[in-house]
């Protein structure tokens, strides 16, 4: 019968550890956690004591029971807590040391006299029971238990009487499970021989923290919002449950409406004053409509520039996935309300002169940029038209790859890299005329001179745009410049790179430039037909070109000839 006693007690005790897991939320203290965790593995040792059969068995589940004693420090913490002391650390550890210390004295039991001067086994209606002796060190357990009462009873007398943000239910709540346990240690073994009160009491301290943990969650606003935004921000947070009563508020807040500071946590929302009507207002409005959340507050001053104008929203209040009230945002719109007349008249005003502006502003950029790229090629005697022929080769190339798109080109690169066609050659401004303007082949040192242009064009072109704030046309415009020289089998230059090191804008660009070189007339050769240079072109994919451009190159070959044959 004792056994089954102890038992039932066990169950019931674990039944009401998953009612507590199904409600467990990352904002519940963790002493909760642990309380619950304990308290199974306590009445578990008294199933174990109930069905042992010899004195080995039933020491080994006597100490599984000691393991309350950790059980009554968690609890202490979590009066602790709830009561918002901030309780030293070093305390804390001490009083967790005496816990060790004194668990450390129950694993003597067996080996030492010190705790249990003696202790016998029998067995007694068919349920395993200890016959003990105390020893010395036994007043420990009690000196320590009881060390652990009071501090809990001063913690709630002191939040009682200082601290209104605390609720006086979850207080008087929070003391039942602490008394409950302790109570039923030290007092129930004295009035009945027979079977141990103490699983009851842990029972019924798990009953009443269950009670606890439905209802603190909601005190505290920083756990219904997020803190930075509670605590910090320019928003108001105030919380009220179902029946009205309220809940908390942040500093925002009480900031707004003052006399949110003489509320009392719990108190039923009275609509007295102006700010408890608007309030009331607000929540019932909500209630019997929720579409209708949104509402305006008006804080007159003494005059007009003290007036602050706040929109306030109400929404529930969420705990997990349950409704358990009602949330109240309080944002200051006072400056968006007085410039939303100026708005209002001048917005598609500005709008449009500002795009005008910008529109302009970027064509004189542009046009700067393909004047100085003109005035460049002006130099050199054998190009005559080639930016312009360059600049509409690399169009057709990027028409052709967009209708595809295998290389997921993005509409802005297109368009950075048809813009910085024209600025390829830049360089070209920093070679010698007698070089540039040679009307015939290089010698080998004139050509390195002339190599020179690719890297002297990136610097020009990173000087020039140094300041834009379109740093993904400046990248672009830099590598045409830099790399349309480079070959993919890694024998061009500047810098000799090699396959997809080299920028997809150059490999593109590569093939314009040499497709017009080939089909223009320079002063050292003359034009080559669309069939000798699209031969050049097609022997040179895998070695001076890119391979995957093959195709797009044959795609866009009809408009290349089509545009040359119109020059």
């Amino acid at each position: 019968m004792i056994s089954l006693y102890y038992l039932i007690l066990f169950v019931i005790s674990f039944i009401l550890t998953i009612i507590y897991i199904f409600m467990w939320h990352k904002h519940l203290d963790i002493t909760f956690t642990l309380v619950f965790a304990l308290i199974p593995i306590s009445c578990l040792g008294y199933v174990f004591l109930s069905n042992s059969n010899s004195l080995g068995e039933a020491l080994i589940a006597n100490k599984i029971i000691y393991i309350a004693i950790f059980l009554q420090y968690f609890i202490m913490l979590s009066v602790i807590n709830i009561c918002n002391i901030n309780f030293s650390k070093l305390v804390k550890i001490f009083l967790f040391l005496c816990a060790l210390a004194l668990y450390g004295l129950v694993l003597s039991i067996g080996f030492s006299p010190i705790y249990y001067k003696d202790v016998t086994f029998d067995i007694v209606n068919g349920s395993g029971r200890l016959y003990k002796e105390y020893g010395v060190m036994h007043i420990y357990n009690y000196v320590y238990l009881i060390a652990l009462l009071v501090i809990s009873i001063v913690a709630i007398i002191y939040s009682f009487f200082k601290k209104r943000q605390v609720s006086r239910r979850i207080l008087f709540l929070v003391l039942l499970p602490d008394v409950v346990s302790i109570f039923s240690y030290i007092i129930g073994r004295r009035i009945i021989d027979d079977f141990d009160l103490i699983p009851i009491g842990y029972v019924l301290a798990q009953f009443l923290y269950l009670l606890i943990v439905y209802r603190v969650s909601l005190y505290n606003i920083n756990e219904t919002v997020i803190d930075s935004i509670a605590q910090n921000g320019e928003t108001g947070f105030i919380s009220f449950d179902f029946k009205r009563r309220y809940l908390g508020s942040n500093e925002t807040a009480k900031k707004i409406i003052p006399s949110l500071n003489g509320i009392t946590v719990d108190e039923t929302l009275i609509g007295d004053s102006i700010a408890g009507r608007k309030i009331k207002h607000w929540i019932d409005s909500f209630y019997e409509d929720e579409k209708n959340n949104s509402f305006v507050y008006v804080i007159h001053g003494d005059n007009a520039t003290d007036e602050r104008i706040y929109n306030v929203s109400v929404s529930y209040l969420y705990d997990g996935f349950r409704k358990r009230g009602f949330i109240i945002n309080m944002i200051d719109d006072t400056q968006n309300r007085k410039y939303i007349e100026l708005l209002d008249n001048y917005n598609e005003d500005l709008v449009k002169q500002v795009d005008a502006k910008t529109k302009h502003i970027v064509e004189m950029h542009d046009n700067l940029i393909l004047s100085l790229a003109t005035m460049v090629e002006s130099r050199d005697n054998s190009t005559g038209g080639h930016i312009k022929r360059t600049s509409e080769g690399v169009r057709i190339l990027i028409d052709e790859i967009i209708k595809n798109n295998d290389f997921n080109l993005s509409p802005e690169f297109c368009e950075d890299i048809i813009k910085a066609a024209p600025m390829h050659d830049l360089g070209k401004i920093a070679v010698d005329d007698a070089v540039l303007r040679k009307p015939g082949r290089f010698t080998e040192e004139e050509y390195a001179k002339m190599k020179k242009h690719a890297a002297e064009g990136a610097r020009v072109i990173h000087d020039i745009l140094k300041n834009t704030d379109d740093e993904s046309f400046k990248l672009i415009a830099e590598n045409v410049a830099h790399y349309h020289h480079e070959r993919w089998d890694g024998s061009g230059y500047p810098e000799g790179l090699k396959g997809e090191d080299i920028p997809l804008e150059a490999r593109i660009m590569a093939i314009a430039d040499v497709y017009d070189a080939l089909v223009s007339k320079r002063v050292y050769k003359d034009s080559m037909s669309f069939e000798q240079a699209d031969s050049i072109i097609m022997e040179g994919m895998g070695s001076q070109f890119d391979p995957s451009l093959e195709k797009y190159y044959v795609n866009a070959r009809p408009r290349l000839e089509e545009y040359y044959s119109n020059l």
